[in-house]
């Protein structure tokens, strides 16, 4: 494992030999930052990312010592499809994280069942309302166009979720690359982390992220989360 600065901002880059390696030290780190949460008061909150990237870190998350029933865990984004679909983050969290001890974690899903993500919003609003201000943890992915979250190129409230001065804590999101409708925390919301983690695995991705980071004029999404981070972010990386 070794640790190198990402230019020109300071987030801390962790590479490690294969995604086994990976998965095992994340888990473990994002662990400890819920025991501190625990610990400190009474109680954690944790949001994870979806698509496949993450599987085999949440497995490894689900076999972390914790009093998993004091954790509360979310999604920093979902697609709008019920929680059966194969294509859903919940069904995801379900099958690989909330399972053995884990499963006294409470979930907190984004979707809903309405037509519309903006059909729910309101509700969901309320229901983020009543949660501690800043999460002990968020663990962010990211595509090979730049997007994390559902902060897609092209999307139709990026501006909006982009914004660090938006009183929202979710919004809906429609893009070319999004597929389905879906709904996002918003920058803010990852800002306030205690502790912010972006997961990439694969020369594609890293090259992604390091041309994103490298170009002051870039427009990738990424880049403005990590550019803003209030404490360096810390990039988990494999080849």
């Amino acid at each position: 494992m070794t640790h190198s600065l990402l230019p020109p901002v300071p987030n801390e880059l962790i590479t490690f030999a294969d995604s086994e390696a990976l998965a095992g030290a994340l888990a473990a780190a994002v662990a400890t930052d819920l025991r501190e949460g625990i610990q400190a008061r009474g109680g954690a909150l944790l949001a994870l990312s979806g698509g496949t990237t993450p599987k085999r870190f949440l497995q490894r998350l689900s076999e972390q010592s914790l009093d998993w029933d004091k954790v509360t865990v979310t999604l920093i984004d979902e697609r709008w499809v019920a929680p059966d679909n194969e294509r859903s983050n919940a069904r995801l969290l379900a099958e690989h994280l909330l399972r053995g001890a884990a499963a006294a974690a409470h979930f907190l899903p984004l979707f809903r069942d309405t037509p519309e993500p903006e059909d729910a919003l309101a509700e969901l609003e309320r229901r983020f309302a009543g949660l501690p201000a800043a999460f002990d943890a968020i663990v962010l992915g990211m595509g090979t166009d730049g997007h994390t979250a559902s902060f897609f190129p092209g999307g139709d409230h990026l501006a909006a979720a982009l914004d660090p001065a938006s009183p929202a804590r979710l919004l809906p999101m429609r893009a070319p690359g999004a597929g389905e409708a879906r709904i996002t925390l918003t920058l803010p919301v990852l800002l306030a982390a205690r502790r912010l983690y972006l997961h990439i695995e694969g020369a594609a991705k890293r090259e992604v992220l390091d041309a994103a980071l490298a170009d002051p004029a870039t427009q990738a999404p990424v880049a403005a989360v990590l550019r803003q981070a209030p404490a360096p972010v810390r990039t988990y990386w494999c080849p």
